[in-house]
């Protein structure tokens, strides 16, 4: 379920390149204004393939902490009536031929970047274990805390699975004259969500954009090409100090090993396009194995 809702997000953050992002960097735009480009881009994907929200079920819910509160004023009438309404927001939804099993109500996405070199992480980790080892557990956690960098995409949904049962159960009871056990399945219902969380690492989305930057200046400016896929290189060592693993026979010493290919090529007969292409594919699908990893 959790593919079925986020593969608009998914398709548009990790498996996209910088050649479908609303903005390109310039010919001459340094490393950090790439990564700053592609960051921005990034969000922007984010916001504007946020999942929709399924109205019914934010509607139904709205009714359901009514019903909650009428129960407190004990009017049972009016419960009622604003249970039945709950129930008639779900109708159509598991009326449909393909109902889902999640209905999306809330998206919230943070983004957490870390600034700062592969070196810096080296030397962090390091500083962490030497406090652990001194049983300074809050120190160290303090200094755990920054070494993350990623866009995370989480999507809050009611079960359908459950949700309406739970109203018509507590609608009986409130026909059976228990206001009581009508609250306790309420509270219940209304405490039982499913949140399902993305992981986006923002080195890859810097180093995909790094690499489509250097293919397209290549031929005219070997000089910054070169640069970009040191940059490109320096991003990937920053995921793989923080951590940010894949299940792909792809490994990031293949894809630092595909880098330098391609810089030598540059640097000689500079005949790299299918060498770019190579190496965007094992990008690509070194990207998509730790997608499937998250799931």
């Amino acid at each position: 379920m959790k593919k079925l809702l986020l593969s608009a997000i998914t398709a548009s953050l990790l498996l996209g390149t910088a050649g479908i992002a609303k903005e390109q960097a310039a010919k001459d735009a340094t490393v950090k204004e790439v990564n700053k480009i592609a960051l921005s881009n990034a969000k922007e994907d984010a916001k504007n393939n946020q999942v929709k929200l399924v109205q019914e079920a934010i509607e139904s819910l709205k009714y359901a902490q009514s019903a909650v509160i009428d129960l407190e004023h004990k009017d049972t009438k009016k419960a009622t009536e604003d249970l039945e309404k709950a129930i008639g927001k779900l109708e159509v939804i598991m009326a449909a031929k393909d109902a889902p099993k999640l209905l999306p109500i809330n998206n919230v996405i943070r983004v957490q970047e870390f600034v700062g070199t592969a070196e810096d992480v080296e030397k962090a980790v390091k500083t962490v274990k030497e406090l652990l080892d001194d049983g300074k557990v809050q120190a160290a956690r303090a200094l755990m805390i920054p070494l993350v960098s990623e866009i995370d995409i989480t999507v809050v949904s009611l079960p359908l699975a459950s949700y309406p049962d739970a109203l018509k159960l507590a609608a009986k009871y409130i026909h059976d004259n228990k206001p009581e056990k009508a609250k306790e399945v309420l509270y219940i219902a209304l405490s039982t969500f499913t949140e399902v969380t993305e992981v986006v690492p923002i080195p890859l989305l810097e180093s995909a954009d790094l690499i489509a930057a250097a293919s397209r200046v290549a031929k005219e400016d070997k000089e910054r090409a070169i640069k970009y896929l040191d940059g490109a290189s320096d991003a990937l060592d920053v995921a793989e100090k923080l951590g940010y693993v894949s299940k792909s026979t792809t490994t990031y010493k293949i894809l630092h090993e595909e880098i330098k290919k391609v810089q030598k090529e540059i640097k000689g007969k500079n005949e790299a396009e299918k060498l770019f292409d190579e190496l965007k594919a094992k990008l690509k699908e070194f990207k998509e194995r730790m997608f499937s990893e998250k799931k």
